[in-house]
């Protein structure tokens, strides 16, 4: 057992209660049943595909069979030093409310631009083996012989909704001067996605081992 991915009530709760083997949970690990884990479905987007030189100007989690959160930039924060490292910090906290985090491609993009805009910042991005991390990019890429394997193609192929709000290049140049309406459009995008995202990970998850890495 991991204690890393434990959080601090469980520790405690394993060192001062017993097993029926009247040793500890401590002592005894494979006694203890945790809680089902909490999984989340992670999005960002981003005003460049480089951490150097763009910013993050949103993120949604969809929890397992749950509701989405997330934040969007202000405009007022394009305008400042701010710039996004308020969204970041929520960013990594809403992270760490999930033992594990599902991405689509998260570890070419997404986790990678989290923890470079983080670092900038001095935000506690979480550590090796703190939280869980699946891709289910490389489950469509490795289960699906598809022409592409965008997101997107997934979707239409299996049938599951997707994209009411899709990427349209100008919206995002105009979300850069602060442009509330790119910036809603933007949001709504962001949550289609790990929608979308929960709903392919359901359908391939009986075809894998469901093996997972450290964020």
């Amino acid at each position: 057992m991991n204690l890393r991915q434990l959080k601090k009530e469980e520790i405690l709760f394993m060192a001062t209660h017993r097993c029926k083997h009247r040793h500890t949970f401590l002592e005894h690990p494979d006694c203890y049943n945790r809680p089902p884990e909490k999984i989340g479905f992670l999005d960002i987007e981003a005003s460049n595909l480089n951490a150097d030189f763009g910013i993050m100007l949103s993120y949604c989690i969809k929890e397992l069979d749950g509701e989405v959160i997330g934040s969007i930039i202000k405009p007022k924060e394009l305008r400042t030093s701010v710039l996004d490292g308020r969204v970041v910090e929520n960013c990594i906290k809403d992270m760490k409310k999930f033992d594990r985090i599902i991405t689509y491609y998260g570890t070419g993009f997404d986790l990678p631009f989290i923890r470079t805009r983080s670092l900038l910042y001095g935000w506690d991005f979480p550590v090796y083996k703190e939280l869980q991390h699946t891709d289910v990019f490389y489950w469509a890429k490795s289960k699906l012989c598809l022409h592409r394997k965008r997101l997107q193609v997934v979707c239409d192929f299996l049938g599951i909704p997707s994209k009411g709000h899709p990427m349209i290049t100008n919206v995002w140049t105009r979300a850069m001067t602060g442009d509330k309406e790119a910036l809603s459009y933007i949001y709504e995008h962001n949550q289609e996605d790990v929608v979308s995202l929960e709903e392919v990970y359901k359908c391939l998850l009986d075809y894998t081992a469901n093996r997972s890495n450290s964020v």
